[in-house]
């Protein structure tokens, strides 16, 4: 296996890690384990959430910088970033920082996109990434990023002007990064419509 891929397959195994550390495990009760995730879990989520951020870029230039493109990256390089992605804002939803409409239209997204590739899989074409969906990846993880900090930071400080900023900031960042999941969605459809079609 290659280096790329092997990048790939840390990233996979990260998401369950990062969401141990995100949310509490209501069997454990309020001390101990559950305590410390309360005071620290975030930040080391962060800190795990941005290493595996950045093999998605990391994987792909190696892939393409040493010619180490394989159609098993290919097939997993989206399913490790989509279980990031939604993975994250499912906990987000349980810790009570966004909407249930936030995961639920990612999710619809993906799964008419990956309709659209099978489509065009039947039919021997191979359909790219387009510029927007990279946007869209790209918008989701600062989102991420923002939320992570606001509630690090709430954790730590009292609330102020600073505070309501970066709060502010996450909600609307999250927003952007569901219109731009619908525009990404919309933008695949159009662009294939052919195959539905057919």
């Amino acid at each position: 296996m290659n280096l790329p891929n092997k990048l790939t397959i840390t990233r996979m195994i990260l998401v369950p890690i990062i969401i141990i550390f995100m949310l509490p495990m209501p069997f454990l009760g309020p001390n101990g384990w559950n305590a410390f995730i309360n005071k620290y879990g975030m930040l080391i989520a962060l800190i795990l959430f941005s290493v595996a951020s950045y093999t998605d870029h990391l994987d792909g230039s190696i892939a393409r910088r040493d010619n180490l493109v394989t159609n098993f990256g290919k097939f997993l390089d989206p399913i490790a970033d989509k279980l990031l992605i939604i993975s994250v804002f499912i906990a987000f939803v349980e810790l009570g920082k966004i909407s249930s409409w936030v995961p639920i239209i990612i999710l619809a997204r993906e799964f008419a996109v990956t309709g659209i590739r099978l489509l065009g899989s039947e039919q021997g074409k191979v359909i790219p990434s387009a510029m927007l969906g990279k946007i869209k990846m790209v918008v989701q993880i600062v989102a991420i990023i923002l939320l992570m900090l606001d509630h690090i930071l709430q954790g730590f400080f009292k609330m102020n002007g600073f505070l309501s900023f970066v709060s502010t900031l996450a909600l609307i960042v999250t927003a952007l990064a569901v219109l731009m999941t619908l525009l990404s969605g919309l933008d695949y459809i159009m662009k294939n419509k052919n195959l539905l079609k057919n």
